[in-house]
Formats: C-alpha cells, structure tokens, sequence
C-alpha cells in the first residue's frame, strides 16, 4: 500500500501506536521527513511533539563510515570497533565532533526558534521517521535517546526492510512499522506524494505543537508560546467561494493579518506557515488562507487573475475584522502580494499596512498603486535580480509610505539559511511598527 502523503502515513501510523494515548510520551519527529508524520502522531495521542536532531560521526576521509552519533545535552555515543578498525586518534575524533556539533546546534536554532527541548528522561521517546532505508539514522536516534534517559524507546516508521526493523529491535524497546517489506526499493516509492521537507516547515509544525499544549496558569503555554482564544480551521464565503482557511488569534491580538498567497500556493504554504508562527509569537493573529479552490488552481488564468484573488481577499478581510474584531493588515507572495495592493487601495479597505515577500505588485494596476494609503514594506532576495526590478518600478508609482527591504544572498524562494527568518523579522516588526492607520491628510514618508 502507498500513502497519500506524509501526514496519512503519520495518521495510520498512529492508530498502531494507540496503547500509548494518555502515557507519559513525547513524540520526537526526525527533521526533516520524519516531522510531517510525527505531527501526526503526536496530535492522535495528546502527546508533546519535539524535533530530534542527531548527527553521525563520520570517519575522515569516509564520512559515510559512522563511529558514532550525537544528539543534544552533550550527548554522545561511540562505536569502539569502527574507531579500533578506523584507527582514528582521540584528536581526529574530537575535530569530527566539533564540527557535527556546531551544525547540530545551528539546525537546533533554527527549528525552534528559541523554545526549549522537551525534557526525555523518565518517559517514553516515541522516536518517530518517513520511513527506514539502511535504519543507521534511526539506530543512533534510538541511542541518543536512550542516553538522554528515556525509560522507554519505541521506534515507529511507516515503512522499512524487514531486515532493518529486525535489527533495530535490538537498539529500540519496540519497533512499529505497519508495512515491514522484504524488497523495499526506496522509501519515497511507497509514496504518492514524497516532495521534500523543508526547514520552514519543520519549525512550523513545532511551533503549532507548542501552541496547542495545555496552557500554564499564567496564561503561557509551556514552551513559552502566547496563549490563544483562536486556532481553527475555517470555512469563509467570499466572491462565490467558500474559502479554506487557518485562523489563529493570540489572546490579546492588537490586529490580525490576512495572508495571500500567490502561484497557486495555498495556507498549507510552508513559508508563509513559518511567517504566520513568527507573527503570532509576536502577538499577532493570522489568518492563512486558499483564495482558490483546488480545482481553480489547476488553471493558470486564475492564478494570475489578480482582480478576482483581490475581491476574494478583501471579503475574507471582512469576514476577519467582523470575527475578531480586529483592525487588518495584509502580507502577500508572489501574485498574491499584486491582490493584496489591490484589495488595500479599495476605497474604505481600513488596511492598516502591507508586507510583500518575493511579490509580484507590478501586476497590481498603476491606478491602484497610486490610490494605495497603507504602508507597504517590499521584501526582495538581492539574487532575484528580476523580481527586485518589477519591485522598483512598482515603488516608483506608490505615493504612500513604502520600503524596499532587499534580504542579502536570497533567491526568489528565500531558502537559504537564515533567510526567510529575516523576512519573518522584516514583517514582524513592519506590522507591529504600523498598528495605527496614518492620520488623513498627513504626507506620506517614502524611504528606499
């Protein structure tokens, strides 16, 4: 049996692992395959979900050959016989882990964005994976865990060669994999849907498991997250559609900000779920939402009908303002960001500002970028030379207060390391700088 995707693999796996529900479990997802399906997991069994971030150490020379593995907290396990076999010193072993740690912290950072781990010792680490290959990741997962005090280590993939479950029962108290094949191929193969994981998506999906933990009696989650009377699906009527949508809205939200996306994309954007996080530990709330349906997706005359993502945009913004009672502020991608300009310079809109990452507002009319009022922040990655041309040139025709924030050493897609963080920064501090609309009749501040 293939699976849809990772989250219904993750769903399935979960109801193999039902005799944990109500235990005393964390859910450890390895980045960045194994998180999707740990989400999963984590949310059927009420358990915390954490990311586990092992490294190997590999042999100089041969850095696929593995003398051991580290995890967090100092953590550190060896295997003598390939160091004996290897004849590494302890200055050769030294300089491997120096530099597996440096890159163990530095992806640590990244996907937590500042919370702490989950504390291990005493409870069962469900050690969870997209699936086993050769099971040598999994093996020093299971052992890091185990140095890090689990009283219980429980293993659980969705699929793997039945030789490498049989082997892991060895390392880990319990192995679950649902689909144990004798000729597995690739894990990928045994999905439908295997698109990659990203960085973004893994500190997404913990920084939603944080929010959704029990709330402590000072009204903070215990991860340190803001509290929130809001975090929902939602179904919003808007210029004969109903809208697919994620509402999130912190307890004591000055204003919420309505994401649009662009290029086809939809609220399950991995990006902007990454931005959406940022803004609500800020104490923003959020709405992500499918200004088309799946089916108006697949024509690419919708995608660039930019009037039509406007007016679907300007009622979901209404709905919003009714339902929170909230003033809005909008951030878009691509030809998202050219509705968003559009939907901002209606008449009587009540925009309070715009934030652009990687848009398209050259496909905004020149009418409404000259009509515009709300404060609008550009941001462009200085590699997408192209797209920060069309930016300027739109700048050129705005007469409210705007920026053109330019993130160094970024691409179109902002993938490289730290970059879509500075854009969640840029963001942030452009919507909470501009809570209050701009007094009428004032003039309006234009910097580059």
């Amino acid at each position: 049996m293939r699976y849809d995707d990772r989250r219904a693999a993750g769903q399935l796996l979960a109801e193999a692992l039902e005799e944990w529900r109500g235990q005393d479990v964390v859910v450890l997802g390895l980045p960045r395959g194994g998180m999707p399906v740990a989400a999963e997991v984590a949310r059927h069994l009420g358990a915390p979900l954490d990311v586990l971030v092992v490294r190997k150490l590999g042999v100089p020379q041969q850095p696929e050959w593995g003398f051991g593995a580290i995890g967090e907290h100092g953590v550190r396990v060896l295997n003598q016989d390939v160091i004996s076999e290897a004849g590494l010193d302890l200055a050769e072993q030294n300089a491997v882990e120096r530099a597996e740690r440096a890159e163990l912290e530095r992806r640590v950072s990244q996907y937590r964005q500042g919370r702490a781990a989950l504390p291990v010792a005493g409870r069962v680490a469900v050690v969870v994976d997209d699936g086993l290959a050769t099971g040598a990741t999994a093996e020093a997962a299971c052992r890091v865990v185990r140095g890090q005090g689990a009283a219980r280590v429980v293993l659980a993939v969705p699929v793997g060669p039945t030789r490498s479950v049989a082997r892991l029962r060895r390392v880990a108290d319990e192995v679950v994999c649902p689909q144990p094949l004798r000729a597995l191929g690739s894990v990928g193969a045994w999905y439908r849907n295997f698109t990659q994981t990203s960085d973004a998506e893994v500190a997404y999906l913990l920084a939603e498991a944080a929010r959704a933990m029990p709330r402590s009696p000072a009204g903070q989650s215990p991860e340190g997250e803001p509290s929130s009377r809001s975090n929902r699906e939602v179904l919003i009527p808007a210029a004969g559609a109903r809208l697919g949508a994620h509402l999130v809205v912190p307890d004591e939200a000055p204003a919420a900000v309505a994401f649009a996306h662009g290029s086809g994309s939809g609220r399950h954007s991995p990006r902007n779920r990454y931005v959406a996080s940022a803004l609500n530990r800020a104490g923003l709330a959020t709405l992500l939402l499918d200004l088309l349906s799946d089916d108006e997706a697949h024509d690419r005359h919708n995608v660039f009908d930019i009037f039509l993502l406007a007016r679907r945009l300007h009622a979901a913004s209404l709905w919003l303002r009714s339902e929170t009672g909230l003033p809005v502020a909008y951030f878009g991608a691509s030809t998202g960001a050219a509705a968003a300009l559009e939907a901002a310079a209606l008449s009587g809109s009540g925009i309070r500002s715009v934030v652009s990452r990687g848009g398209r507002p050259d496909l905004a009319t020149p009418a409404a970028l000259t009509r515009l009022r709300a404060p609008t922040l550009l941001i462009v990655g200085s590699r997408d030379t192209q797209v920060l041309s069309l930016n300027r040139l739109a700048a050129d025709r705005m007469h409210c207060e705007h920026r053109i924030a330019v993130v160094p050493g970024a691409t179109h897609l902002f993938e490289e390391h730290g970059t879509l963080t500075t854009v969640a920064e840029l963001a942030r501090d452009w919507f909470t700088a501009h809570l209050d609309r701009p007094t009428a009749g004032t003039s309006p501040r234009r910097s580059r």
